[in-house]
């Protein structure tokens, strides 16, 4: 995608960038922001107030409307796939004939993932089991050759690598590193997969294939940060873990407290941190990193409990990154480059459980997502959803 940058110069967007905190940002992105194009476009994308729940206890804006896709513990309609456990990080991908695939990772001992098939009318055609034998499958990524990367929440946790469809084995990533995986992001003009780590003191990675699009062998690099100076740095022992765990290994680390979920648009980086309810970017050119919303700073704190995340770019209307809680209100909440937030839809009637797993269908018309436990559900939420994607 072309990019445009409204101050002219690079300079400027700089200078732009190094103010660009708390209130200052609210202020002036819209002014200045070129590398991350669409989200320097803050037109509200606010989709109005949420009104009483619906059937399925769905608290939506006027025009939306939400239905169960799938419960822990049944069968998935007309599979024979028994939807699992504690359901969390998701992406979908396009198939055949205008329909698409739905993937949920199993955030639990045996963990592992499936999958769940849509036709182009949106009526459910398949479910089956693409992932087994793992643990505590948290979150993970979609990459642009259709794979999905799942990702394992402990301190030897890998990456597994998989089939959607589940014809083919999925496959450990090991050169990825061993360590508290929580979700992945592809590059997909350098091939680079950044990765987030749920930890208090977690760092932020850097996986460089040795051939961009094969993760079987390549460097793992963390974020190393010197006074205002950000640098990659090698990680010297990727798959050992202990004694030294690998965010330990590279002295000025930088860290993010509770890293969780990361996507990647417009030649940035954009990923969310639990432990301090911050909304973050990394400008890949400018080699700068700052959040977008502070929950502590934010005039409007909508948004607690920051978790998974998922992205949709206007044309015109800008970009609107969309937060699963895990806890807060149990909603999932838009957040745009200015700051503002505002509330997609709320769960009622559940407690003790998050929101997990925001993903877009393919034609960005439906909305996929899930409360994590008490029971596990999967839900889809179709409606006016802004902005308009580009395409």
């Amino acid at each position: 995608m072309a990019t445009t940058d409204h101050l002219g110069s690079s300079l400027d967007r700089r200078g732009f960038l190094r103010l660009s905190a708390g209130a200052a940002m609210a202020a002036t992105a819209g002014a200045g922001l070129a590398g991350c194009l669409k989200a320097s476009v803050v037109t509200s994308a606010d989709h109005g107030p949420l009104l009483p729940a619906d059937a399925n206890g769905v608290q939506l804006p006027a025009g939306f409307t939400s239905r169960i896709v799938a419960t822990t513990g049944q069968l998935v309609a007309g599979t024979a796939y028994t939807w699992h456990v504690a359901p969390d990080g998701g992406a979908c991908y396009p198939t055949a004939g205008g329909g698409w695939i739905y993937v949920s990772n199993s955030e639990t001992f045996p963990g592992g993932a499936g999958s769940i098939s849509f036709d182009a009318a949106g009526t459910i055609t398949g479910a089956r089991r693409i992932l087994d034998g793992t643990i505590a499958n948290c979150a993970g990524g979609a990459t642009p050759w259709g794979t999905w990367l799942s990702c394992e929440e402990y301190d030897a946790g890998q990456v597994f690598e998989c089939d959607p469809t589940g014809a083919t084995p999925a496959v450990a990533r090991p050169a990825m590193g061993r360590f508290k995986h929580e979700a992945a992001a592809v590059d997909p003009v350098r091939g680079h997969v950044y990765l987030t780590e749920d930890s208090s003191t977690g760092a932020l990675y850097r996986f460089a294939p040795t051939t961009p699009g094969d993760l079987s062998a390549g460097t793992l690099e963390v974020l190393v940060e010197n006074g205002t100076a950000l640098s990659w740095v090698t990680v010297p022992n990727p798959q050992s873990w202990t004694p030294t765990p690998t965010r330990n290994q590279v002295p000025g680390t930088k860290r993010f407290n509770g890293g969780e979920g990361i996507c990647f648009t417009d030649d940035c980086v954009w990923f969310t941190t639990k432990g301090d309810n911050r909304v973050w970017f990394y400008d890949i050119a400018l080699n700068w990193c700052g959040p977008i919303y502070d929950r502590a700073t934010s005039p409007a704190p909508e948004l607690s409990g920051v978790d998974n995340v998922t992205v949709r770019i206007g044309e015109e209307s800008g970009a609107v990154w969309y937060v699963a809680e895990d806890g807060g209100n149990m909603e999932i909440v838009g957040v745009q480059f200015d700051g503002r937030s505002f509330p997609l839809c709320r769960l009622t009637g559940v407690s003790g459980s998050e929101m997990t797993g925001p993903a877009f269908s393919p034609d960005g018309s439906r909305l996929y997502v899930s409360s994590q436990r008490n029971p596990g559900r999967t839900y889809e939420i179709t409606g006016p959803f802004l902005p308009t994607p580009h395409g």
